[in-house]
């Protein structure tokens, strides 16, 4: 039987491992992440790193689960709040930008892993699972923003891709920038979602 410690060293190591493949990531690309690298970069031996994922597509669907899974989870207050439409809604793209500026890295292989990476193989179900519900949720939101009267009306998908657009450049620019306030948020998110 399996102690309690054995089981936080085990998943100690797994994360040190997703870690590592996170900076090789960082360093050379998604392209460029493979075993031996990933090995070098957890300071494992590929037997080691071979033991916890049997590939680096496996390290991948790790990596994809406990990143959506946790923004999910992190939402959830949010979600359950009695509060109207629109703030909950600038509530948790503010909650969103910050759970992403806060491990970059993360997000940024979050969103590119789907275009590089085949994701074809039932492997990848559990973390689309989440990232269909936060979708869903954001959804949910405007849905009611709009029967509420506080959004325009308009094709929630539409809104979303927009929506998406929007944030993924105020969150992954070019340079630097400052945090995501709400007021400038709203601002930008105004002139896009408020009836006329």
């Amino acid at each position: 039987m399996v102690s309690n410690r054995q089981l936080e060293e085990r998943n100690a190591r797994r994360d040190r491992i997703i870690d590592g493949a996170l900076r090789v990531f960082k360093r050379l690309g998604i392209d460029g992440v493979t075993m031996n690298e990933i090995a070098l970069e957890s300071d494992f031996g590929k037997a080691s790193l071979y033991y916890y994922f049997p590939s680096k597509e496996d390290v991948f669907q790790a990596i994809m689960e406990n990143g959506w899974q946790n923004l999910w989870e992190s939402i959830e207050d949010i979600v359950v709040n009695e509060q109207k439409p629109k703030k909950k809604f600038l509530t948790l793209l503010i909650t969103i930008a910050e759970i992403v500026k806060s491990n970059q890295t993360l997000y940024e292989f979050l969103f590119a892993a789907p275009k590089a990476i085949p994701m074809n193989s039932e492997n990848f179900d559990s973390w689309k699972s989440y990232q269909n519900r936060l979708y869903s949720t954001i959804m949910g939101i405007l849905e009611d923003g709009v029967a509420a009267g506080e959004f325009v009306k308009i094709e929630p998908e539409i809104l979303m891709r927009a929506i998406g657009g929007i944030f993924h450049s105020l969150i992954f620019p070019s340079g630097e920038s400052a945090s995501l306030s709400e007021k400038d948020l709203d601002l930008v998110l105004s002139k896009l979602l408020e009836p006329s």
